[in-house]
């Protein structure tokens, strides 16, 4: 099971990895790697995906500078972890406090 210690831990150890995907999207989004860094390192587990392959995920919701809900989600085998994807939850899908999704 990730927790936001492992995920910290991780990023101390350097062992956090940006995967393609979310470097071409943190682009688009206007979102930089610091601001995921800050947005686990201040932030909250929200969401677990246990069975996601090939390693468990989570996603986490911080509020790095200057201050806007980020989602963050992050894979790990427990030594290194990768970043999936990052972006700025859509009010239209989230409740207000951006932790929990808007039933349809």
């Amino acid at each position: 099971m990730i927790t936001i210690e492992l995920l910290r831990n991780l990023y101390k150890k350097d062992a956090v990895f940006l995967t393609q995907h979310v470097i071409e999207r943190c682009k688009q989004r206007g979102i930089r790697p610091i601001q995921i860094r800050q947005a686990v390192m201040n932030g909250e587990i929200i969401e677990d995906y246990p069975e996601d392959f090939p390693h468990p995920s989570c996603l986490v919701l911080g509020f790095p500078p200057p201050g806007l809900p980020l989602h963050t989600v992050i894979g790990s085998d427990g030594k290194t972890a990768k970043v999936i994807t990052a972006y700025y939850p859509d009010s239209d899908k989230w409740d207000v406090d951006m932790k929990k999704r808007k039933e349809k």
